[in-house]
């Protein structure tokens, strides 16, 4: 699977108020997905980003 370029952003990577806002989910909710390990981030530094690709495979797998 491709990812594909959310609302024209061609950026790989999230922070997790943007990412929230792409899924179409509250930032607490996404913040409970990452803390189950069902959304992986990345870590850089102090950091923390979601990649536009963990976006595209999280929607894949509620999906099926």
């Amino acid at each position: 699977m491709q990812a594909v370029a959310l609302n024209g952003d061609d950026r790989m990577l999230f922070r997790d108020y943007e990412a929230a806002d792409r899924l179409g989910i509250s930032r607490a909710h996404l913040r409970k997905q990452m803390a189950a390990g069902l959304i992986r981030v990345v870590k850089i530094g102090n950091s923390t980003r979601i990649s536009r690709t963990e976006l595209d495979r999280y929607v894949e797998s509620l999906t099926g």
